[in-house]
């Protein structure tokens, strides 16, 4: 980054208190202990801290500015001035730090015409994707792409702030929990192509149905430009033809806005598709991509399981359109390995193998992930310790329990439920499905479950545990390698 002090000034609503406006500023920070010299620091008040506390002490850590949401006191200011930081403050009656963040980001996009800036949402595989689509295109361009899974519109800015002037493109994972989160993001970052992966169940208690987690995921079109590698200047979304909420899409947002559309699947019709997909003795999927033109592209992914090929195959779509090179983007995809927590395969000497995809959960991830554990070999026994999915609203119970029906048809040898709300109706879902009692087990906490369950667990089992993150099953997975 290298914006002034200045900048941020035209960009905002805020005043400077102190400080000189050419001051020169190269980095953004909202974390007083990450503060590297010549950074803004934001202050963001929270639940348990008020950010402000700390802009004397992002001061004397090297930034160049402080942005407060309230006026310093004369300790702080002295405190700021002796470090030679500005200050600007943003007092307005309801001060909005992650609106003046995507400000700042936007701004600093707006400076930057030549970057292709790609945007990845959807309910499930967004940060496989954002991997997948980063390695492509790392191949042929200077790529900076969102660290981690840091998706929300605040991860969102500082991940355009940290782009680098020189780069060629930017892949952006775009998370959101509530209607107009994207649209936010969007506006900033004003990407040139968008990518949703799927419309689930995530977030459905507060969005309300299926069909309102596709509208607000179809606000990522809102803030597409013009892009260099579209016929005419155009712009254009990528999604799977499968998807059932991909003609209200495409009807109510792309037509009437004159996007174009690729669709990827395994429909003769897709743009970009999966031919005689079939999974090694590691669940790893195996497949060639097939093009519209006629060619086709061998294809082996590193990470387990069928439910990623339409990631995969979003990835190739995106890479293909901006001509990198097939044979490279094929190695390039098919060497990403799994995130931690993510259907990550752990195992130590002693003790069973485990699926670790404790990271986050919803009723088609967890679909995805029993398909794993019934795909990988395994000579002991099949055992999914599942925990309790969040905000699914007035769905929680129904989907619960669809769950505990899928894992019971997927013939475990037993499945561990844990939790005290809705793991009921995930072990009533089970029993309907027809899954005998004596195969299931329900706890009431992960101490409970650790005290059951990892004693009795032997070398040659391969057990999947997957939750929300809140449910900590994580605790679980540490427990079984540190017996």
């Amino acid at each position: 980054m290298d914006l002034s002090v200045s900048d941020i000034m035209s960009a905002t609503p805020t005043r400077l208190v102190s400080g000189e406006r050419e001051a020169r500023l190269t980095g953004c920070a909202i974390d007083s202990r990450k503060v590297a010299a010549g950074d803004l620091f934001v202050a963001f008040v929270g639940e348990s801290s008020d950010g402000n506390d700390y802009a004397a002490a992002a001061a004397e850590a090297g930034a160049a500015c402080v942005v407060m949401t309230r006026e310093p006191s004369a300790s702080e200011l002295e405190r700021i001035q002796a470090a030679g930081c500005a200050v600007l403050c943003y007092a307005s009656p309801e001060p909005d730090p992650e609106r003046l963040l995507l400000s700042v980001a936007s701004l600093w996009r707006s400076m930057h015409t030549t970057w292709v800036v790609v945007a990845v949402t959807g309910s499930v595989g967004k940060t496989t994707t954002k991997e997948m689509l980063a390695a492509a295109l790392g191949t042929t361009y200077r790529v900076h792409a969102t660290e981690g899974n840091y998706n929300s519109p605040i991860g969102m800015a500082l991940t355009l702030l940290a782009t680098p002037a020189d780069a060629d493109a930017v892949v952006l994972e775009m998370g959101m929990n509530h209607e107009g989160e994207l649209w936010r993001q969007t506006l900033a970052a004003r990407p040139n192509l968008a990518v949703i992966t799927n419309i689930g169940t995530a977030h459905i208690g507060n969005l309300g149905s299926r069909e309102g987690i596709a509208r607000a995921k179809a606000e990522v079109c809102a803030g597409l430009e013009a892009s260099p590698f579209v016929p005419g200047g155009g712009r254009r979304l990528f999604m799977c033809g499968e998807d059932d909420f991909m003609p209200l899409i495409r009807r109510e947002y792309c037509d009437p806005a004159g996007i174009d559309m690729t669709l990827v699947g395994t429909q003769e019709s897709d743009a970009v598709r999966a031919v005689g997909t079939t999974l090694d003795e590691g669940g790893h999927a195996r497949l060639d991509v097939a093009f519209a033109d006629g060619g086709t592209c061998p294809l082996a992914l590193s990470v387990p399981g069928t439910h990623v090929v339409p990631d995969a195959l979003l990835a190739f779509a995106v890479a293909d359109l901006m001509r990198c090179d097939r044979a490279a983007v094929a190695d390039a995809i098919g060497a990403t390995r799994p995130y931690q927590m993510r259907l990550d395969v752990r195992s130590v000497p002693g003790s069973p193998r485990v699926l670790d995809d404790t990271y986050n959960a919803s009723p088609a991830s967890m679909a995805g992930a029993l398909d794993v554990l019934c795909a990988l070999p395994c000579e002991g026994r099949r055992i999914a310790v599942l925990g309790e999915m969040g905000e699914l609203g007035e769905e929680e119970a129904r989907l619960h329990a669809l769950v505990g029906a899928y894992a019971a048809a997927k013939g475990l040898d037993m499945l561990a439920v844990v939790g005290q709300g809705p793991a009921a109706e995930m072990v009533d879902g089970a029993k309907t499905m027809g899954m005998s009692s004596d195969r299931i087990e329900r706890f009431a906490s992960v101490d409970d479950a650790v005290r059951t369950l990892v004693p009795i667990l032997a070398p040659d089992d391969l057990v999947l545990v997957k939750a929300s993150r809140a449910a900590e099953l994580d605790r679980f997975v540490q427990e079984v390698l540190d017996r």
